[in-house]
């Protein structure tokens, strides 16, 4: 490929990245700061599935529809990106989810009465969850609802891209780790998703970050060596009908 169309095609997958987690902060986490009392868990993970399935219809044969730092590490540690468009997607992801926090908390203010301070869809423990979930059940949670999404990922991509029914398989998976997760932790599973509404929450949502920044990406990195075990390269996918004794078929007629 030549300079200017290599370019181009960088200049696709950043802005791809951008606008995804852009769009996925403000709808899927608008949804729990919006609509969360009359929509409950059950509605906020089926918004978090549903807008992932959406945008990777719309942007998955673009950028690949990372949308989240955890998921890009995945693909790096599984050596399907590189380490420069590992870091450009992580620049874009934090970026896109800050302007998405930022529209989303605009339109927050125009609300009389809600809370924003501290909440705003943050992730958190202790007295921040709503099961009053501590430090240490927060991390493992979060190990391994990221472990579940970015192993899911990996195994139903062949590259970057997400094609075909790729899309609802990962959808199906973020939709599924909100169902338990929003009320251990409000769910992170996506560091730059945690980032940009703290940023605009302040006092421990602050405070609390870090846990929603480390676990994840070691959920991911975990998930990335596991499916390296289960889908090394260049072997193949259906080994479960290569592993079965071969025996002769027979008919209705046949006898023993």
């Amino acid at each position: 490929m030549e300079k200017t169309e290599i370019s181009t095609v960088l200049t696709r997958t950043v802005v791809s990245e951008f606008l995804g987690t852009l769009l996925l902060v403000f709808f899927a986490v608008g949804s729990a700061v919006l609509a969360g009392e009359y929509i409950g868990t059950f509605g906020i993970a089926l918004a978090f599935g549903f807008t992932m399935v959406a945008l990777a219809y719309a942007l998955g044969p673009i950028s690949g529809c990372h949308f989240n730092p955890a998921v890009t590490l995945g693909m790096l540690l599984a050596r399907r990106i590189s380490l420069r468009t590992a870091t450009e997607y992580w620049i874009a992801q934090v970026v896109g989810a800050i302007a998405g926090a930022a529209l989303l908390f605009l339109v927050a203010k125009q609300i009389p009465g809600l809370q924003t301070h501290e909440s705003f869809g943050t992730n958190g423990w202790g007295d921040r969850s709503a099961v009053h979930l501590n430090l240490g059940g927060a991390f493992v949670a979060e190990i391994l609802m990221t472990f579940l999404l970015v192993y899911v990922w990996l195994s139903v991509t062949h590259k970057v891209a997400v094609i075909g029914f790729n899309g609802m398989a990962i959808g199906l998976a973020l939709a599924a780790v909100h169902l338990i997760g929003v009320p251990l932790d409000g769910t992170s599973v996506n560091p730059a998703r945690s980032i940009g509404p703290a940023l605009f929450a302040g006092g421990a949502a602050i405070t609390q970050l870090w846990l929603f920044i480390v676990a994840p990406l070691i959920g991911a990195a975990i998930a990335a060596v596991v499916h390296q075990i289960t889908h090394p390269p260049h072997e193949p996918v259906l080994v479960a009908d290569e592993a079965m004794p071969h025996e002769p078929a027979t008919g209705p007629d046949d006898g023993p």
